[in-house]
């Protein structure tokens, strides 16, 4: 019997005597309800099954969507014949699997248990067959370490018949649900010994497989030996049964007895930085560490807001499009793309979908962004800030909570039981951001994250609930005594004052607050603050978690006797001084949310240092997501990346001085003291006096940087190394930049050793290549 990745470790692995690993079964269950139909086409019979998929291998360019238009799908654009063409989704099982294989994965999805071997082998060869009809000659269990990358090791469709000495061509079942691979080089903080090696892969069913190039890639979970998650994705499968878990027990204390299951959707904006990918390595430190660590500003940067959703650059545009067919045939509903603030900032985002698929999309979204990019001769920057002094980039969350019905938890709702609902929840988000704001945090702590919190144009490091003003006035009635109801799902009509424009209906009463970590938006709430070379993962596992205990909460008081009415109305009294309706950009708010006492933890080593506290170890245990072990574990690595990130930037940014800056300066310095020795003007003196005061002064910080980082503690713990890098590494880097900023602009473009901003920003922009042009 072969287990799914919902009932780790499988049989293999438990004969070896590991023990048992806890990956969510609800998001198994919730997907098969909320996808399609699970049952076969009318009509469907074994015999039309079996017919079907023998087919496979010459269905490259068959439909694996429905259409709503008129037009048949082979006259519709070519890239939109090709949805969902390389993902093993709910539509291409139906059409290729034997009814028995496909209800046997489908009960498996539902409760985790184990499919027949003779199903799970029916299963891989199918799938096999179809992705051999697309090329491929290998299959790939991809996981997320925990590294800032996936992982994949490539296995071939190949096997040996040891009877005879012949190589087969072979897929099964025990091949298609797990893999094993050497965890020793991995992340782990301290899970396992240096000389225990074994991991192990396990398929999330519920994240269809899917075809790049000539491999079918199997999202993953990624365990030790012993069952430890070492991935992103198998805390965030378990905070997912959480949430289920509190949520429907809490639905059950409201009087809903229909709601078997509860979801978290979440819908991404990815935003990126577009540059030439050969001026992107003649920058050292964008090739090694993704952001630029010198540059004067640009002569036109954002001052106009000429670039937000603004033409698309032609090079860029077409590049983006090669992106978007990609996708689409991914079956990711790349469906919206747009300039952002800064010049060669760009956005794009799908439809939300269950978190844990969101989360695989986003990630083979990165890695598509960034090969597709190669071919145009372009660069992504993924960085959160790769250019001081322009907008830093994020990865908005758009999150909400869903039954099994299509109920959305967070639309305020019509009638009185919805009305009341919605509050009950807000009152439970309200308390996991006041009490957990520090877990959010971590959840988007980085080195990279900690430059753009809190400066242009994103939201702070303090956590914080946007609800709208008017919802804000209803809570507080319902703190004074008022119901529950009264705040409905209302919107009005817009008139723009001509009768050339039909006036706009459906606007809601509420505005939107760009300035907010955690704002409400009319259906969801947007997690503005996670940074956008995460995996989303984490942040998302951190808000589950949290929001699962806080909704348990409620539904223990209620069944202990309290009214609904009281306990929400108590919930809001201890926990409304986290809702904030103001700007979240302005420096009064940071003082007020101090006198609040809100979470305000402003780096990544301060919010990290708080990850162990006895608050969020009981958190973790009792919703089950982080053992004690596995948390601490977390910890460790977090503090790991920030110091490795910044002992990787002062080498950079060293070399950078002492190979390039420095020597350019001393050569103009010459060039320019002979060139006035033939002058007695004090003006051209005192100019070159300051100049060389300039270059003193760079030289100077330059080696106290080298001695500081020369004295890096690196027999000290973790967090120790974190705080060496963040209070003392990190301020020289930036003391030694602000000088090398002003000398660029006294130097000859020429002589500069890097391309500058202007450059890095604006050359690409430049019409170039006939294909560019054929797609203007």
């Amino acid at each position: 019997m072969l287990r799914c990745a919902a009932r780790l470790p499988l049989a293999a692995v438990r004969r070896a005597g590991v023990r048992r690993s806890r990956v969510s079964s609800s998001a198994l269950r919730a997907l098969s309800t909320l996808s399609s139909s699970s049952k076969l086409p009318r009509g469907s019979s074994r015999r039309t099954a079996t017919k079907t998929a023998a087919k496979t291998s010459s269905m490259k360019h068959s439909s694996s969507f429905a259409t709503k238009t008129s037009m048949p799908v082979s006259e519709l654009p070519e890239p939109l014949q090709g949805l969902a063409s390389r993902v093993f989704n709910d539509a291409i099982m139906r059409r290729v699997l034997e009814p028995e294989t496909y209800q046997a994965f489908r009960r498996c999805q539902a409760s985790g248990q184990p499919m027949s071997k003779a199903h799970a082998n029916s299963l891989a060869l199918a799938m096999q067959r179809w992705a051999m009809g697309h090329g491929c000659v290998n299959y790939a269990h991809w996981f997320s370490a925990l590294r800032g990358s996936n992982a994949e090791k490539h296995d071939g469709f190949v096997d040996i018949d040891y009877s005879n000495g012949e190589m087969l061509v072979t897929f099964s079942g025990s091949k298609l649900f797990m893999g094993e691979s050497d965890g020793s080089s991995f992340p782990h903080g301290g899970t396992r010994a240096t000389h225990r090696a074994a991991a192990y892969t396990a398929w999330d069913v519920t994240s269809p497989p899917f075809i790049r190039g000539d491999t079918l890639y199997i999202p993953s979970v990624f365990v030790t030996w012993r069952g430890d998650p070492i991935d992103e994705k198998t805390p965030l499968l378990r905070s997912q049964d959480a949430i289920n878990n509190e949520a429907v027990r809490l639905l059950r204390a409201l009087g809903d007895e229909k709601t078997k299951r509860v979801v978290a959707n979440v819908g991404w904006e990815q935003e990126f930085f577009v540059v030439d990918h050969d001026l992107f390595l003649q920058r050292q430190d964008l090739v090694s560490t993704g952001r630029t660590l010198l540059g004067a500003q640009p002569h036109k940067g954002q001052q106009t807001d000429g670039n937000y959703f603004g033409r698309i650059p032609l090079r860029t545009r077409a590049f983006l499009k090669d992106v978007q067919t990609k996708m689409w045939k991914l079956g990711i509903s790349f469906h919206c793309l747009h300039n952002e603030v800064a010049p060669s900032q760009h956005e794009v985002s799908p439809i939300f979908t269950l978190t844990n698929v969101a989360a695989d999309q986003n990630v083979v979204a990165m890695e598509v962004l960034h090969e597709v990019a190669a071919k145009h001769d372009l660069a992504v920057l993924m960085h959160e800030k790769p250019f001081a002094g322009l907008n830093g980039s994020g990865k908005h969350n758009n999150w909400g909570l869903n039954t099994d019905a299509g109920t959305n938890l967070f639309v305020p709702g019509k009638t009185v039981d919805e009305q009341r609902r919605f509050i009950t929840l807000v009152a439970a988000l309200a308390r996991t951001l006041d009490l957990h704001g520090d877990l959010l945090r971590i959840g988007i702590s980085s080195a990279g994250n900690d430059h753009r919190l809190g400066a242009q144009e994103a939201p702070p490091a303090i956590m914080s609930l946007y609800t709208g003003e008017i919802l804000e006035a209803h809570l507080r009635k319902v703190v004074d005594g008022g119901p529950l109801e009264g705040y409905g799902q209302a919107v009005s009509e817009l008139d723009v004052g001509t009768p050339a424009v039909v006036p706009l209906g459906d606007v809601p009463v509420e505005d939107r607050n760009r300035t907010a970590p955690f704002p409400f938006c009319g259906n969801r709430f947007e997690f503005r603050a996670v940074g956008s070379d995460q995996n989303i993962s984490f942040p998302l596992a951190l808000l589950n978690t949290a929001m699962a205990e806080s909704m348990g909460i409620l539904a223990t008081e209620i069944e202990g006797g309290k009214s609904q009415r009281e306990a929400v109305c108590d919930m809001l009294k201890k926990h409304f001084r986290v809702i904030f309706n103001g700007d979240g950009y302005s420096k009064e708010w940071v003082e007020e949310a101090d006198r609040r006492g809100l979470w305000h933890l402003p780096t990544t080593v301060d919010a990290v240092t708080v990850f162990d506290s006895e608050k969020n170890r009981k958190l973790f245990r009792d919703m089950n997501v982080f053992d004690e072990s596995a948390l601490l574990a977390r910890q460790v690595i977090l503090f790991e990346q920030y110091y490795t990130q910044l002992q990787m930037e002062a080498s950079t940014l060293l070399e950078m001085l002492t190979t390039g800056v420095i020597p350019v300066l001393l050569e103009d310095q010459v060039s320019s003291t002979l060139a006035a020795a033939s002058t007695s003007s004090k003006v051209i003196h005192n100019f070159l006096a300051k100049k060389e005061k300039l270059v003193e002064s760079i030289v100077a910080e330059t080696e106290k940087l080298e001695e500081l980082f020369n004295a890096w503690p690196s027999d000290a713990g973790d967090r120790e190394q974190a705080v060496y890098a963040c209070d003392t590494i990190k301020p020289q880097m930036e003391a030694v930049r602000e000088l090398v900023d002003q000398a660029e602009r006294k130097v000859p473009s020429d002589m500069w050793p890097f391309p500058s901003y202007d450059t890095l920003l604006y050359y690409h922009h430049a019409q170039t290549g006939e294909e560019v042009v054929k797609n203007n």
